[in-house]
C-alpha cells in the first residue's frame, strides 16, 4: 500500500478573549505610565526632582549647613556688640562692669593676645609611599589626619596651660567638640579641610614641653617620618586669637513623658 500524507487537521478556533490579551496589557502598560508621570508631575510641583537637597550627596549638604552656620555665627556675634552697648547704656557700675569683663574673657569671648603657638598638621601628599626601608606601604588611613591627632594636640596645649585656644578660624570653649566627617573637620557647626592650623596663646616653653610630651602625638610623629603626613610647630611672642562669636546656649536632652 503506498505511504501517504495526512494533512493535519485544524484544531478548534481559539477564544475570542486570547486573542485580545496582547491589546489589552498594551493599554494597561500605557494607563500605567500615564498614572507615573501624573505622581511624579505632582510630586515635583513645578521643581527638578533630581535637583532636590534629599538627593544630593551628604557631603554637598554638610558644606550647605556649613555656609548657613558661617553666616548666622556673624549674625550672632552683631546681635551680641548690640546687647553690649545696651548693656552700657544702661548704667552699670564698675563693679558689675569688671565682674562682666571677666566672666567674658574666661569663657572665650573676648579676643586674647600674647606669646603663643601655632601647629599646623596636614594629609599627606598624594601617592605617598613609604620612607623607611622595611616599613610597610601605607593605606588610606595612614596618609591623612584623623579626629584623634587634632584632639590630642588641643588637648597637650590645654595641659600646657594654655589661656585660649583656636581651631582654623574658630575660638575653642568649654562646649566645644572637634569631630572628623570623613576627612574634613567638624567644629561647631561649620567644615574645614586640611591642612588643620591650631593657636594658643601661653607660655611657649611650657606648651611646647607638653606636645612634645604628649604620647598620642608621638605615634603621630611616627607617620610624619614614615609617610610624609604634614607637622609644623612655630613660636610666636605676639599672637592673637579671636573671641567665640557663637551661641553659648546649652543643649540637653530630657526623657519623654
Amino acid at each position: 500500500m503506498p505511504n501517504s500524507t495526512i494533512p493535519p487537521q485544524p484544531g478548534p478556533p481559539r477564544p475570542r478573549r486570547i486573542r485580545i490579551v496582547g491589546p489589552a496589557l498594551t493599554c494597561a502598560v500605557f494607563a500605567l505610565a500615564g498614572l507615573l508621570f501624573y505622581i511624579s508631575g505632582q510630586t515635583a510641583k513645578g521643581t527638578d526632582l533630581r535637583t532636590d537637597n534629599s538627593l544630593l550627596k551628604l557631603s554637598d549638604v554638610i558644606r550647605q549647613r556649613s555656609t548657613q552656620n558661617q553666616q548666622l555665627e556673624q549674625q550672632v556675634g552683631e546681635d551680641q556688640e548690640r546687647a553690649d552697648r545696651l548693656a552700657q547704656q544702661q548704667g552699670q557700675s564698675p563693679l558689675e562692669a569688671a565682674r562682666l569683663d571677666a566672666l567674658e574673657q574666661a569663657a572665650g569671648m573676648d579676643p586674647l593676645r600674647g606669646p603663643g603657638l601655632t601647629v599646623t598638621l596636614n594629609d599627606a601628599p598624594p601617592n605617598a609611599t613609604a620612607r623607611i626601608p622595611g616599613v610597610p606601604e601605607p593605606g588610606v588611613n595612614d596618609l591623612v589626619i584623623h579626629q584623634q591627632d587634632i584632639q590630642a594636640v588641643v588637648n597637650a596645649l590645654w595641659r600646657g596651660g594654655a589661656e585660649g585656644i583656636q581651631v582654623m578660624d574658630q575660638r575653642l570653649i568649654a562646649t566645644s567638640a572637634v569631630r572628623c566627617v570623613g576627612n574634613t573637620l567638624l567644629l561647631q557647626g561649620r567644615v574645614y579641610s586640611p591642612p588643620y592650623v591650631i593657636k594658643a596663646v601661653g607660655r611657649t616653653d611650657q606648651l611646647k614641653a607638653a606636645v612634645d610630651a604628649d604620647p598620642t602625638i608621638r605615634n603621630y610623629l611616627g607617620y610624619v617620618t614614615a609617610y610624609g603626613l604634614g607637622w609644623k610647630v612655630q613660636e610666636s611672642g605676639d599672637l592673637t586669637v579671636p573671641g567665640y562669636a557663637g551661641s553659648v546656649d546649652l543643649r540637653y536632652a530630657t526623657p519623654v513623658q
